[in-house]
This record gives structure tokens, C-alpha cells and sequence, in this order.
């Protein structure tokens, strides 16, 4: 080896030393930085953490348990004057602040027990495909071949599909529930995941700080998960996040028909199903559900968003 070559790949071997322990925490940092400059992202971000505190406190904020049937209370509408258990209520005289649904359970309680439902779905779905796809994605992205061909080609087939229509038909042979639900949403979202993990795959392999580490003695496997995959991250965290608003409003699309949560788990898109007859009687039946789905979806769309603008390069000039 000439030493002109051994000057390059020691050089390429320091670029990657500074990568390895500077770039990271000053990028992240400066991502933080520039996603505390978005404001949509901001509003997002309170968004989902007040939801997030929500579901975890459910209990201490809700009135009454979310399926107990309240025996000797008709159908109500929403009472004017709220009545939030941590501020101490009178138990003759409970008041309830959306109103009760057709079985008499109280709408409040329901609807804040749904928030644990929908976020618990939404973050174990993506989580699901996110380690799934990636996984097939950084396979068939650095090995290639044939093997990139066969995966990719199941890719495909998947992706030839409307989302909801083939997480429909999964549900219809697993059996309608939230775990196959939650199953199906997962497997739709898998080659989303794979193919944008794949095309990063195929661009930092070939970068110089890649090439140092294979003239090093670095086995493939080493390079794949100590190289590529940790930089190959970054659309990927964007997409997760806009991932759970997309599965928290297909779960709730699958338990409006009947094949997702079912009676009497607590869950928005089923509470829509339970009470879509009575729209016109009781529109806040519908309307209070409904209204906490656009809700999370939109928070989770805006945090999303400035996640992106954050960490894309162009924006940041």
C-alpha cells in the first residue's frame, strides 16, 4: 500500500473519530435548537404531551370508571357546571360534563380512558414497524442482490394496496380485536419504513468514513449497526412520528367497523361506531370523540412536521 493511500484512509479514519464523538450531540443539539424555533412544532409538541399526561393520569381524572353503567341515570347532555374527581365531587349529586352515552356510562371519563387506547396503539404499532422495516430495509440495502430484489418486491406488493382496505382484509383472517388491529396497521406500515431505510443504506455505504472502517478490518455486521444504521435515522424518526397520528386514525377506522377495540373497551373510533345512531338526538355523542381523534392526529401531524423542517439541511440555511 502505497503511502499515499495510508495517508487518506488515516484521514478517513479521523473525519469518522469526529463523527463518531462530536457530530452527534452537536447535531442534536442544534436540531433541538431549531425545533424550539417552529412554532407549529411547539404547539404540537404540548399537544401530544398533554395527551400523553392524560392517558398516564386517566384515573385521577376521570369521574367515574369508563364502563360503569351509572343505574338510575337517563341520557344526559352536557351539564354546564364540570365536575373533575381530583377537585372532590358530591357523590349524590355527580354531574357530568359531556354527558352519558346510550348505555349510561359517563362520556368524560370514557373519552379520556380512550386517549390511553389510541396513544398505546399508535406507539406499539410504530414501534412494531419501525424495527421491522428497518431491519429489512438495512438487509436488503447493504447486502443487495438478490436478496434486496426478493424483499423489495414483497415491498412492493404491500404498497400496491390501499392501507386501510388490506388492513381490513388482514383483520377479516385474523379475527376482529385490538391486538390484530394493531397487527395489521403494523404490517401496512412496514414497507414505508423498509424502503426509506433502504435508500439511506444505499447512500452512506458508500461514503468515506464507511470505506475507512471496511479498510480497518470492520466485519459487514459491525459496519451496518455501528455506522450505517445509527446515521440512516434521521427521516425515519420523522415519518414515526407522523406514523402514530396515521395509525391511531386507521385503528379508530377499524374499530368504526367493528374489527378493532371491542365492546366495552373504551376507544374513540368505537365510541364513534356505538353511537353513530344517535347523531342527531345526542350529536355530542359523536361530536367529543370525533373531536379527540382530530385532535391527536393533528398534534402528532405538527410535532411531525417540525421535526422535518428541524432536521432537513435546505430549511436551515
Amino acid at each position: 500500500m502505497s503511502k499515499k493511500k495510508t495517508i487518506e484512509i488515516l484521514e478517513a479514519s479521523a473525519r469518522e473519530a469526529t463523527l463518531l464523538t462530536e457530530s452527534p450531540i452537536s447535531q442534536w443539539a442544534l436540531t433541538l435548537k431549531r425545533f424550539r424555533g417552529r412554532r407549529s412544532g411547539m404547539i404540537g409538541l404540548g399537544i401530544v404531551m398533554f395527551l400523553v399526561l392524560t392517558a398516564i393520569f386517566a384515573p385521577l381524572i376521570s369521574p367515574y370508571p369508563p364502563n360503569e353503567v351509572l343505574i338510575g341515570k337517563e341520557d344526559v347532555s352536557p351539564r354546564e357546571k364540570p365536575c373533575v374527581h381530583v377537585l372532590g365531587c358530591d357523590a349524590e349529586n355527580p354531574q357530568h360534563i359531556l354527558g352519558t352515552d346510550a348505555n349510561v356510562r359517563d362520556e368524560f371519563s370514557r373519552i379520556v380512558f380512550g386517549s390511553r387506547v389510541s396513544l398505546t396503539l399508535g406507539f406499539f404499532t410504530v414501534t412494531i414497524a419501525l424495527l421491522t422495516g428497518s431491519f429489512l430495509g438495512a438487509v436488503a440495502g447493504y447486502i443487495g442482490g438478490w436478496l434486496d430484489n426478493i424483499i423489495m418486491r414483497i415491498m412492493d406488493v404491500v404498497l400496491g394496496f390501499p392501507s386501510l382496505l388490506l388492513a381490513i382484509a388482514i383483520v377479516s383472517v385474523l379475527g376482529p380485536g385490538l391486538r390484530n388491529a394493531l397487527i395489521a396497521i403494523a404490517i401496512v406500515a412496514i414497507p414505508s419504513y423498509a424502503r426509506i431505510m433502504r435508500a439511506q443504506v444505499l447512500s452512506i455505504k458508500e461514503t468515506d468514513y464507511v470505506a475507512a472502517s471496511i479498510a480497518l478490518g470492520a466485519t459487514p455486521r459491525q459496519i451496518l449497526l455501528r455506522r450505517v444504521v445509527p446515521n440512516a435515522l434521521t427521516p425515519l424518526v420523522v415519518l414515526a412520528t407522523l406514523g402514530v397520528a396515521t395509525a391511531i386514525l386507521e385503528a379508530a377506522g377499524l374499530s368504526f367497523l367493528g374489527l378493532g377495540a371491542q365492546p366495552p373497551l373504551a376507544e374513540w373510533g368505537s365510541m364513534l361506531a356505538n353511537e353513530r345512531n344517535n347523531v342527531f338526538t345526542s350529536p355530542h355523542l359523536v361530536f367529543f370523540p370525533g373531536l379527540a381523534i382530530m385532535i391527536t392526529v393533528l398534534g402528532f401531524n405538527l410535532m411531525g412536521d417540525g421535526l422535518r423542517d428541524a432536521l432537513d439541511p435546505s430549511l436551515n440555511k
